[in-house]
């Protein structure tokens, strides 16, 4: 929702528009942050943090789920909003599916969210939200290779 409504905001006024997040996560300790922060701050807090990660593999399918569905969140904030950072995707990739002991939990668990993740970031890549650094997107397309040869 906020993604498409910066996207609108700056297709209809041709400039972008100030985009903040507010988190009552403590509701005796608001805080706001701009939408940028927000983002770096659920990257490095959870989503490429391998203590959540550890955390989420308790739960099989699910956790495997939940890493497919925090990637595909954070693409479309990227894809409407401009807000995430090459090096972000790379710890993404890293983290869910270049690591061997993630992939292999997510093969095992969810091929689906597997595959899903690896055409996300192969995605990110085509329309240019993600000019990947070395060999990644060589390491992905064999990944996805591999995944359909299974």
């Amino acid at each position: 929702f906020q993604g498409g409504m910066l996207a609108a905001v700056e297709t209809l006024s041709g400039e972008k528009a100030a985009s903040y997040h507010g988190d009552h996560s403590q509701p005796d300790l608001p805080k706001i942050r701009t939408l940028k922060e927000e983002l770096n701050r659920v990257i490095r807090s959870r989503a490429a943090n391998p203590k959540w990660i550890d955390g989420v593999k308790r739960h099989g399918y699910k956790g495997a789920f939940e890493m497919a569905a925090t990637l595909d969140n954070l693409f479309a904030f990227d894809a409407t909003t401009h807000l995430i950072d090459d090096h972000q995707y790379a710890l993404l990739a890293d983290a869910y599916l270049l690591d061997p002991d993630t992939r292999e939990f997510v093969q095992q668990h969810n091929p689906h969210a597997l595959r899903d993740m690896t055409e996300r970031l192969l995605e990110a890549q085509q329309r240019g939200l993600w000019e990947a650094p070395g060999d990644y997107r060589e390491a992905l397309e064999n990944l996805l290779l591999d995944i359909e040869e299974d």
